[in-house]
C-alpha cells in the first residue's frame, strides 16, 4: 500500500526540483534512464542464437521521428506481452534491415543492436543516409524469429515544396472501453504520417467492462507500466497502424496519472517524492514503447518530448507537451467560472522554456502551414449552469494568460496558417480561435481541430440534446460530435482539408466508417469553411 501524504504546495515545489541522480534512483528501486552501450557488454554475455519458443515480436514494429534522411525504427522483444519477467535475461542481439521494396528482396541498410533488460528489451534504431520523400520497408530478426514487415518514409528536404501531405491524428484509446476499430479503417487511407496526441494507455485498475480487461491494479512500478503497454500494443489494429506509416507521438495524462499537472497529483495525499519516482517509471516505459529517438530518452522524472518535425516547406509540426510543465489546475480542477486562478498572469501551460522555444519556432518558421500537435482544447468553450458559465480548468481555459500569449503570438505572424490539433476530450470539435474570445468581431487568428477518442467513452453519440445551446453560447464552434474515430487531413499549398471519420460503435467488431463533417481552410485565411 502506498503511503498517504497530505502534501503542501511547498512539498510539491520541492518535488518539482527533485531529479534523482542515477545512483540515488537505482538505490530507491527506480528505473534506469541510461542506454547501455554495446562496448560495455561482454561479448559472451550477448544472446544471438536463440531458439524462441514463441514469437518475441508479439508487440509488432513501429517507426517515427521521420526526417529527410532517415527515421527511428522500433520494436520490443516480449514473449508474453503482459509479463516483462518472461523474457530471457541479459542482452539479446537484434538484427534490423531496411529495403526500398515491400518484399525486402534488396536490403539497402542493416545492422545489429542490443536489446537490454535496462530498456525493457526495446530497440530504437536511428537510420540515416536515406533519400528524401520516399517510402521504405523494414523488419527485425532475433535468433530464429523474424518480425512482420513495417512501412515507413522520409520527409521532403528542407528546401522542397511538395504538392501534398496526407496524415491522420488520433488519441485516447482506453483498452476496456472498446475495440480499436478506427485504426482498421485508418490504414485503408493513403497516409504519409500518423499523429497520436495522448492517452495511448490508461493507468487505472480493471473496471466493469465485459469486453476486455486491464491486466493489473492501477499501475505504479516500471514493470507495471511495461506490462500495461504490452497489453495495449498486443491489439492487432494498433499494430497494423504502427506498421503502416511513421508516427509522431506525444503524451497526455493517462500515460502517467489522471489529471496530473507537472509533479502535482490530483490526489494530494500522495507523497511528492513517490509521485516523482512513479513519473520516472511512466516516462521510461513510454520511451521504451514508442518510436522515439535518443534525444527523448528520459532522465529520472524528466523527459523532453516537445520538438519540431518538418515536412519540407509545406508543413512544420510542433509537438507540444501540455502536462509536464504546467502549473496546477486552478480552483480545484473541474468546471468552474473563468476567474481567480484561471486568470492568474503567472500561470503556465507549457512552462517558460517550452513556451519560449515554441514562439521562436513560430517566428522563424518558413513552412506554408504551422501545425501544433497538443493535448487539451484551446477554444474557450463554456456551458451555462444557473447564472454562471463554467469552463474546464484542465483545458487552456484554466490557463487564460498563457492562452492569450499563444494566440497573441499567432496574431502577430505574417503568415496566418496555424492549425492546432487536439485530443483528450473524447469528442470532435472544429473551432475558430480568437486572441480575445470576448471580441469575436476582430476575427480568428487560427483554427483548431479536436479529434475524438479511438475507444475511450464507449460507443458515443452523434448529437447531444444540448448541441443547439452549445453553438449559441460559443459561436466560434463550427462542429461537435461525440462518436469514436479519428481525423484525416489533406494539406496542399493552397488549402487544408479536414475530414472527421467516425464509427458508430466500438463494443463489437465490424463498425463501418462514416465521414461526419468536412472543413476547408484557405491559405492565409484562418476560418473554417464547411
Amino acid at each position: 500500500m502506498r503511503p498517504r501524504f497530505f502534501g503542501t504546495r511547498k512539498d510539491w515545489q520541492m518535488a518539482e526540483r527533485f531529479i534523482a541522480s542515477r545512483r540515488e534512483f537505482l538505490m530507491a528501486g527506480g528505473s534506469l534512464a541510461i542506454l547501455p552501450l554495446a562496448s560495455q557488454i561482454a561479448p559472451g554475455a550477448v544472446r544471438s542464437r536463440i531458439a524462441w519458443a514463441s514469437d518475441p515480436f508479439s508487440l509488432g514494429v513501429a517507426s517515427g521521428e521521420p526526417s529527410s534522411s532517415g527515421m527511428v525504427l522500433w520494436t520490443r522483444l516480449a514473449i508474453d506481452p503482459v509479463d516483462i519477467g518472461g523474457n530471457p535475461k541479459g542482452p539479446i542481439e537484434v538484427v534490423w534491415e531496411l529495403s526500398d521494396d515491400p518484399s525486402m528482396k534488396t536490403i539497402l541498410k542493416s545492422g545489429k543492436i542490443m536489446a537490454t533488460e535496462a530498456l525493457g528489451h526495446s530497440v530504437h534504431v536511428q537510420v540515416h543516409g536515406l533519400e528524401s520523400n520516399r517510402w521504405y520497408w523494414y523488419r527485425f530478426h532475433s535468433g530464429d524469429a523474424s518480425s512482420r514487415i513495417g512501412r515507413t518514409r522520409t520527409t521532403p528536404g528542407s528546401e522542397q515544396m511538395v504538392d501534398e501531405l496526407r496524415f491522420a491524428f488520433a488519441s485516447c484509446q482506453h483498452y476496456e472501453s472498446g475495440l480499436f476499430t478506427a485504426y482498421e479503417h485508418m490504414v485503408t487511407e493513403e497516409l504519409d504520417l500518423i499523429l497520436h496526441l495522448g492517452d495511448y494507455i490508461y493507468e487505472g485498475a480493471p473496471g466493469r467492462s465485459s469486453l476486455r480487461k486491464h491486466n493489473s491494479p492501477e499501475i505504479v512500478s516500471l514493470d507495471d507500466y511495461r506490462n500495461r503497454y504490452g497489453l495495449y500494443k498486443s491489439d492487432e489494429q494498433l499494430q497494423a497502424a504502427h506498421a503502416y506509416a511513421p508516427w509522431l507521438v506525444v503524451w497526455d495524462d493517462h500515460e502517467f496519472d489522471n489529471n496530473c499537472a507537472g509533479l502535482i497529483s490530483e490526489e494530494l495525499w500522495v507523497d511528492p517524492r513517490e509521485f516523482a519516482l512513479r513519473r520516472a517509471n511512466a516516462y521510461q516505459a513510454y520511451y521504451e514503447n514508442q518510436p522515439l529517438g535518443v534525444g527523448s530518452m528520459p532522465i529520472g522524472a524528466d523527459m523532453k518530448l516537445y520538438r519540431d518535425i518538418a515536412y519540407g516547406k509545406l508543413a512544420s509540426f510542433a509537438m507540444l507537451d501540455t502536462r509536464q510543465y504546467r502549473s496546477d489546475q486552478p480552483n480545484g480542477d473541474g468546471a468552474k467560472k473563468l476567474d481567480g486562478g484561471a486568470m492568474h498572469p503567472k500561470s503556465t501551460m507549457l512552462g517558460s522554456q517550452q513556451e519560449a522555444w515554441l514562439f521562436a519556432h513560430l517566428q522563424e518558421s518558413e513552412a506554408r502551414w504551422n501545425v501544433l500537435g497538443q493535448q487539451v482544447m484551446v477554444g474557450r468553450v463554456g456551458r451555462s449552469s444557473g447564472e454562471s458559465k463554467l469552463y474546464s480548468m484542465d483545458q487552456w481555459s484554466g490557463y487564460d494568460a498563457p492562452r492569450k500569449r499563444l494566440l497573441g503570438q499567432l496574431k502577430q505572424m505574417e503568415q496566418a496558417n496555424t492549425v492546432v490539433l487536439t485530443g483528450d476530450i473524447h469528442s470532435n470539435w472544429a473551432n475558430e480561435l480568437y486572441e480575445d474570445f470576448d471580441k469575436l468581431d476582430a476575427g480568428p487568428v487560427a483554427v483548431e481541430f479536436v479529434g475524438t477518442s479511438i475507444s475511450s467513452g464507449g460507443n458515443g453519440y452523434a448529437k447531444s440534446k444540448q448541441e443547439d445551446e452549445l453553438f449559441r453560447e460559443n459561436p466560434f464552434i463550427k462542429f461537435h460530435n461525440a462518436e469514436r474515430g479519428y481525423v484525416s487531413c489533406r494539406v496542399t499549398q493552397g488549402q487544408w482539408q479536414t475530414f472527421y471519420r467516425t464509427v458508430e460503435y466500438v463494443d463489437r467488431p465490424g463498425a463501418a466508417l462514416q465521414t461526419r463533417a468536412e472543413f476547408v481552410v484557405e491559405h492565409n485565411k484562418p476560418q473554417l469553411m464547411g
